[in-house]
């Protein structure tokens, strides 16, 4: 073997790899925050099994707070309401009635049927007197002295309650009374706000600025309660949601602003993070060039300052992170 010529192709190769290294060393390798487009999902469940009689909106619509979405149908919740009033009414008429006391003419008539039961009283005394003059001449039987007792008995209870039904009238209703109905009607008018809630929770609407993704029942259909009856992606543009290396982590926060280039837009868009996760994570396959693979990352959300046409779900993002000093590199 020439050692001559085998020296002299190692220094060839050593020169080619120098120049190598050298080339490599001076490719200017970006650092950049990647991710794509992504929105946070409200998803709008019903609250009731009752069936769609409106959906106000189509896929694809853009929507304010509190747009009507759809509505389901409100009879049931309405004749409850109706029954409800109607209890309200009573009890109102009840509490009055309370307060004034009863008529004169009431308390008129409970004397007036005291006085007959006096009248009985007297009349059924006589009839035991003379049932008993017959016993005592074998004319009639025990039995029917029995009979002419009880007649008396029952007489002189009613003549009891009369006499109660009297002083109770005239004392007029109790305190506790008043209360115990004024409570009841408070218990009926709770249940009516209720019911106007349920009312209210029967029409879907927008909760913020949002747009239609998917509507998954059709007018007539009856969805069970959590079922999911719209889902909506919120804000007036999608979030970029970028992976950030963890060298340049403890630089970013909420509020930083930065440039984010999105794919098929020819200028970059202002935006600024909204929110940084703080558990970190092996960066997705799509986030990273290859010798970036596996390296750690911090989920985040940036707001996107655009005023177009809302952009679509899923366009790859790029945020440059070159202006921040990657920490352990070299000097």
């Amino acid at each position: 073997m020439n050692t001559t010529r085998w020296i002299g192709r190692t220094r060839d190769y050593a020169a080619a790899l120098v120049m190598i290294v050298v080339l490599v060393s001076c490719e200017d390798v970006q650092l950049a925050a990647l991710g794509q487009l992504q929105s946070e999902r409200v998803e709008l469940v019903a609250e009731s099994g009752e069936p769609i009689i409106a959906i106000a909106v189509s896929e694809g619509d853009l929507l304010e707070a509190g747009d009507r979405v759809l509505s389901q149908d409100s009879e049931r919740v309405a004749l409850r309401k109706q029954a409800l009033g109607a209890d309200v009414s009573r009890l109102e008429a009840l509490l009055d009635e309370q307060i004034e006391g009863v008529r004169s003419e009431t308390i008129d008539v409970a004397r007036a049927q005291r006085n007959a039961a006096e009248i009985e009283i007297a009349l059924a005394e006589k009839t035991v007197r003379r049932a008993k003059e017959l016993l005592d001449k074998d004319l009639v039987s025990e039995e029917s002295v029995d009979i002419a007792l009880r007649n008396l008995a029952s007489i002189r209870a009613q003549l009891i309650v009369f006499d109660t039904r009297i002083v109770e009238l005239s004392a007029g209703t109790r305190v506790q009374q008043i209360r115990q109905t004024r409570a009841q009607i408070e218990g009926v008018r709770v249940q009516i706000a209720l019911a106007d809630l349920e009312q209210q929770r029967l029409v879907a609407r927008a909760p913020a600025s949002s747009l239609v993704d998917s509507l998954p029942f059709e007018v007539g259909e009856r969805p069970r309660v959590g079922d999911v009856v719209a889902v909506l992606l919120k804000g007036d543009q999608p979030l970029a949601r970028v992976f950030i290396p963890e060298a340049v982590r403890s630089q970013l926060a909420i509020g930083t602003e930065l440039k984010v280039y999105v794919d098929s837009l020819a200028e970059p868009v202002h935006g600024t993070i909204l929110r940084i996760e703080s558990d970190a994570a092996f960066t997705p396959y799509f986030a990273l060039s290859e010798q970036d693979r596996g390296r750690l990352s911090y989920a985040a959300e940036i707001a996107l300052d655009f005023a177009g046409t809302r952009l679509p779900e899923g366009i790859p993002v790029q945020v440059p992170l070159d202006q921040f000093v990657v920490l352990g590199a070299a000097e």
